[in-house]
């Protein structure tokens, strides 16, 4: 069952998908329905799962999913990963790689691999209130106070 996402539970679990570039106004006419489709057949155990989700700043696909109803198995999360590189291959676009970093610059959002952020850090490019963007959060009340934040406040302040 597909909702709006804002009227999932804080509850709910997030996975956060950035993209290594922006989403055209035209993909994104294409991927929404894409998504929605997915949502509306996406099943745990022949149970259907109450989920949404949202695209922010034509780069992050956001899904929630509303555990209080079914949890999410290890096969309906593997076809939410399938289905996200289905969406990588169509577009031409990498979704999963998990070490690169998206912060942003000024209004743009900017996406570096790992090791050049930490130059980036090193070369104080970025500052300690640099707004990134933390990719780990697990809930949407995380994803909706800890996912936009200044570096110090994200698993980036390591790199500090």
């Amino acid at each position: 069952m597909v909702v709006e996402f804002n009227q999932l539970p804080d509850s709910s679990r997030v996975w956060v998908f950035q993209a290594n570039r922006g989403f055209s106004e035209t993909e994104l006419e294409e991927i929404k329905p894409e998504v929605e489709a997915f949502l509306k057949s996406w099943t745990v155990h022949g149970q259907a799962l109450k989920a949404g989700f949202e695209i922010r700043y034509n780069r992050f696909i956001i899904l929630g999913l509303d555990e209080s109803q079914a949890n999410a198995s290890g096969c309906s999360i593997d076809a939410s990963v399938h289905f996200i590189q289905s969406l990588e291959k169509e577009y031409n676009v990498d979704l999963l790689d998990k070490m690169n970093v998206s912060f942003k610059n000024g209004e743009y959002v900017a996406y570096k691999s790992l090791l050049d952020f930490k130059k980036m850090v090193k070369q104080k490019a970025v500052s300690p209130q640099t707004i990134v963007f933390n990719n780990l959060v697990n809930t949407k009340a995380e994803y909706e106070e800890f996912w936009e934040v200044p570096m110090t406040e994200s698993w980036h302040s390591r790199l500090l």
